[in-house]
C-alpha cells in the first residue's frame, strides 16, 4: 500500500500529498498522522495538498477530519496549495472546511503556523 511520508520540521509536521488520494491512503493517513503528532509532540500539521487534482466527499472529510483531529491533540493545522478547482469542487459539495486553516503555499502555512503559536489564549500575542 501507498503510503504518505510525515516528515518532522521542528515542532511541526509536513504532509505532502503526492500520491492519488483513495479511502484506504486516506485512513492510513488519519491514523499515522495523529500517532505522529503525539509520538512528536507537534504544535503544528501543514498539509500540502499541491499535487491533488481532485477531491470527493470522502477526501474532503478527511482534511476537515485531519484539521479537527490534530486540534484535539492540541496541534494546529493548516492546508497548503489549494488548487482553484478543488476549492470550487469543495465548496460545491458543500464541505468548506470551517475552521480550517489555508495558505497559498508551505512558506506562507510555516508563517501562519508560527504566528498561532506565538498568541496567547486571551487572543492577544505572547509575550
Amino acid at each position: 500500500m501507498e503510503r504518505i511520508p510525515i516528515l518532522k520540521m521542528g515542532p511541526y509536521l509536513l504532509v505532502t500529498i503526492q500520491v492519488d488520494m483513495h479511502d484506504r491512503v486516506a485512513m492510513a493517513l488519519q491514523d499515522e498522522l495523529t500517532e505522529q503528532i503525539v509520538k512528536q509532540r507537534a504544535r503544528g500539521v501543514l498539509l500540502d495538498i499541491s499535487s491533488v487534482e481532485v477531491v470527493d466527499s470522502f477526501i474532503g472529510r478527511m482534511i476537515g477530519n485531519i484539521a479537527a483531529m490534530s486540534k484535539v491533540l492540541d496541534a494546529e493545522t493548516v492546508v497548503v496549495g489549494m488548487r482553484p478547482a478543488v476549492a470550487i469542487t469543495l465548496v460545491e459539495l458543500g464541505m468548506a472546511l470551517p475552521g480550517v486553516r489555508t495558505a497559498l503555499n508551505v512558506d506562507a502555512g510555516m508563517t501562519l503556523l508560527k504566528t498561532a503559536g506565538k498568541v496567547a489564549t486571551n487572543g492577544r500575542p505572547a509575550r
